[in-house]
């Protein structure tokens, strides 16, 4: 797979705030891929500079092959774009956003309806077309947000904290939507969120500090990398914990105990040498939110 998009040494300040300071990072083609960092950190600027809304001081960003120092306008018919605040005029209905929206890129008539009828396989629309937007809960909103944003068939829909402030279970809905997009579709898909679990499931991602990388890789490098392993133990006496001589806490269950340890060996090791202590037990990798935590101090 290719290169979908290329960012390369951008630069962006606001007075004396270096937003954006030296950046460089890649996206292939159909990947999912997570775009992290705490507010301020710079991933909403490089995003308006991928946009065309913001301007950049320095650098070059290719998107499909078309620098955006000439080919701003082409590449903005590579994105869809889903803003953390919904952009849809809510006193319209769900058809005359979307109508309103497949105008700007000359869809109407048969090829709208068309289009309108592919969105609703994907999202489940028909239901809620004569619906003003203002009337309806989160996750439809969502959802109509989504297919304003996919209409004229982008290869990149870029998704900024798509899923702040809904229920789980339209989290849910919601990322079923986008694997579809990614299946059915081929859609790459540009993430930041403040969900790390979202973030586990990223093809590759890069956690931004102040206008940097901090960190990058797939998922399981940076869990890797940057937090251990955690053995749970359970119904287990607290004496016998204690003789491993190992740094552990107790945790809010009866009797159970969590060791950290630097890797997968190293907790094979503690259990072949005590099999008498693990008895009832369980071994997971660290998690997205404790890599985060390492990473950013934060």
């Amino acid at each position: 797979m290719g290169n979908i998009i290329e960012i390369s040494h951008l630069h962006k300040s606001f007075g004396d705030v270096k937003a954006v300071n030296d950046l460089s990072f890649r996206v292939k083609e159909g990947e999912l891929f997570a775009f992290l960092g705490v507010n301020g950190a710079g991933k909403s600027t490089t995003i308006g500079m991928m946009c065309g809304q913001i301007a950049k001081d320095a650098g070059e960003i290719v998107i499909d092959g078309k620098n955006a120092a000439n080919s701003m306008e082409q590449i903005k018919k590579d994105l869809g774009v889903v803003f953390q605040n919904s952009v849809l005029d809510k006193p319209l209905s769900v058809l005359d956003n979307l109508k309103n929206r497949a105008a700007l890129y000359g869809i109407a008539g048969k090829e709208f309806d068309k289009r309108l009828a592919e969105l609703d396989k994907l999202l489940g629309l028909n239901d809620i077309l004569k619906r003003p937007v203002g009337k309806l809960s989160g996750g439809q909103r969502r959802r109509v947000d989504i297919a304003r944003a996919i209409l004229h068939a982008p290869k990149i829909l870029i998704l900024d904290e798509p899923t702040t402030g809904l229920d789980p279970q339209t989290r849910q809905t919601v990322w079923k939507v986008v694997e579809n997009l990614r299946k059915n579709e081929r859609m790459t898909v540009f993430l930041t969120t403040h969900y790390m679990e979202e973030a586990a499931d990223a093809d590759y991602v890069v956690i931004l500090n102040a206008g940097k990388i901090a960190a990058e890789g797939t998922p399981l490098e940076l869990k890797n990398t940057y937090t251990g392993d955690f053995i749970t133990l359970y119904h287990t006496e607290e004496s016998e914990v204690a003789m491993l001589g190992v740094t552990y806490e107790k945790i809010g269950l009866d009797n159970a105990f969590r060791i950290e340890v630097k890797d997968t060996a190293a907790a094979t090791e503690l259990i072949i040498g005590h099999p008498e202590v693990f008895r009832d037990y369980e071994i997971v990798k660290g998690k997205m939110d404790d890599v985060f935590l390492a990473v950013t101090g934060k």
